[in-house]
């Protein structure tokens, strides 16, 4: 089960990563993607709040 949550961590860590650049990007190109842009900030939002979501969920079970 750690194993799991550790990749999954991982994964939503990269998630948010990808969504970051992407938003960086897209605000470099130009001024058609301002509707774009705040999408992608909402869903890199929701992504750091699942990974530190699962990363407390980890913490917890790894704790004696």
């Amino acid at each position: 089960m750690i194993t799991v949550l550790t990749i999954l961590v991982g994964l939503a860590m990269l998630a948010t990563l990808g969504v970051l650049l992407a938003g960086v990007l897209g605000m470099s190109g130009g001024k058609d993607g301002s509707r774009r842009s705040n999408l992608l900030m909402r869903w890199r939002i929701g992504l750091q709040f699942l990974a530190l979501a699962l990363f407390v969920i980890l913490l917890s079970l790894t704790r004696h």
